[in-house]
């Protein structure tokens, strides 16, 4: 047997992905790439949370501020979303959702998220 190509790879992987989650397909619209390049023009390219300037859409993640679980009215709300840069995102914000909780701390030295164990 063959071996696959990495597409081929790729693409049973995302099959697999939306298997138990449909709305991932969402993600391949015409329609979410509209609303995602809108979200980088109202935020003017500039990450939401650290403040980075980004110069162009590879740069930037559309993110949803509260997570949707396939509730298609906050997956496609406009307000539901902000601009992150890619390290943003792929840090902080999935260390945050996977704790259920963030960790930053305010000038008082304590955290900030009501949601923080801390804070309970």
């Amino acid at each position: 047997m063959a071996p696959t190509s990495k597409r081929e790879r790729d693409q049973r992987a995302d099959a697999k992905r939306r298997e138990g989650k449909p709305w991932r397909a969402w993600y391949k619209k015409q329609r979410w790439q509209i609303l995602r390049r809108c979200t980088f023009v109202r935020d003017l390219y500039v990450c939401q949370k650290c403040g980075v300037q980004l110069t162009n859409d590879r740069q930037c993640v559309a993110d949803h501020k509260v997570r949707h679980e396939g509730d298609a009215a906050l997956f496609w709300d406009p307000e539901n979303l902000q601009t992150l840069c890619q390290p943003c995102h792929d840090s902080a914000k999935q260390s945050e959702e996977a704790r259920g909780y963030s960790s930053e701390i305010g000038a008082d030295g304590f955290p900030i998220d009501p949601r923080h164990p801390a804070n309970r």
